[in-house]
């Protein structure tokens, strides 16, 4: 893999407590159509309607988006100072990919770092969420080193998301609440539906 990834290393975990079916969580991860409001920091450096999908049936699914010209990494500044993961160059220097990987894991591929989420269902309402915050190793060794630009970012981006995710589950335990038909930006959603229904019977 381009991003080295048995080359990195743990700099941070957060675990998260969600008032919300583990399903939510991968189907939240699933569509970016809700960034340009519930992640206005995020749409500010890459944009929403840039992602292009790679894998739209099975197990895994998801793709990359764009940075915006001018954004050097997805971080409080929209910088970074790190160097590149691996022999990773061209357009995925430009680039964060996203995959969600049934039934358990949000891999996050970035220019400069790796995040993994791993999801445990604790009730049907509960979830429990661990972010990792993985960078190469050597880069790690610099008395330098500081991954806080990036950790803040994604913890809010991770939050406001976990927000979202909690509100939909009080939505669709209303006794109000009628499943609408597929939006055509929610392929990935779709998808994980159907390959959850397969894999549950």
């Amino acid at each position: 893999m381009r991003w080295n990834t048995a080359g990195l290393r743990e700099a941070r975990r957060i675990s998260y407590e969600l008032a919300c079916n583990w399903k939510l969580v991968f189907q939240n991860y699933s569509e970016c159509y809700h960034c340009p409001v519930i992640h206005p920091q995020l749409e500010r450096l890459s944009p929403s309607d840039s992602g292009r999908n790679d894998f739209s049936e099975g197990p895994v699914l998801g793709g990359y988006s764009d940075l915006r010209p001018g954004t050097g990494g997805l971080t409080t500044t929209g910088s970074t100072a790190r160097p590149l993961l691996g022999s990773v160059d061209g357009l995925d220097a430009r680039r964060s990919y996203y995959y969600s990987v049934f039934p358990s894991l949000l891999l996050s591929l970035h220019p400069d770092l790796v995040m993994i989420h791993t999801i445990r269902p604790i009730a049907p309402d509960r979830t429990q969420v661990d972010c990792v915050f993985l960078f190469d190793a050597e880069t790690m060794e610099r008395p330098e080193f500081d991954p806080s630009d990036a950790v803040e970012f994604w913890d809010l981006t991770n939050r406001q998301d976990w927000h979202v995710n909690e509100l939909t589950h009080s939505g669709i335990t209303s006794r109000a609440y009628e499943p609408g038909p597929y939006a055509h930006a929610e392929g990935l959603l779709h998808a994980f539906d159907r390959h959850y229904l397969t894999t549950m019977a």
